[in-house]
């Protein structure tokens, strides 16, 4: 599928389109991990970088690759430790 956006020409003037795109995809993908409407891998896939770029992204951006709590994952090490 494909998404025309209007943008106006003094915002994108300095910029060439194939960047614009990328920077557009990055920043989709990074808001679609953050509300959790995609997992990680398919973020990656949608920004068009291996997931290690995107995991970088992620922190560059302040968006968190893992949604567990402190809480939450003390308790699932604890519960490692029983075994």
């Amino acid at each position: 599928m494909q998404i025309a956006v209007n943008l106006p020409n003094d915002f994108v003037d300095f910029q060439l389109a194939e960047d614009i795109e990328k920077e557009m995809r990055l920043s989709y993908s990074l808001w679609l991990l953050k509300n959790a409407r995609v997992t990680l891998s398919k973020a990656a896939e949608l920004a068009g970088i291996n997931i290690y770029e995107f995991i970088a992204a992620c922190k560059q951006n302040d968006v968190p690759v893992i949604d567990i709590s402190k809480e939450e994952l003390l308790e699932e090490l604890a519960g490692m430790n029983g075994l």
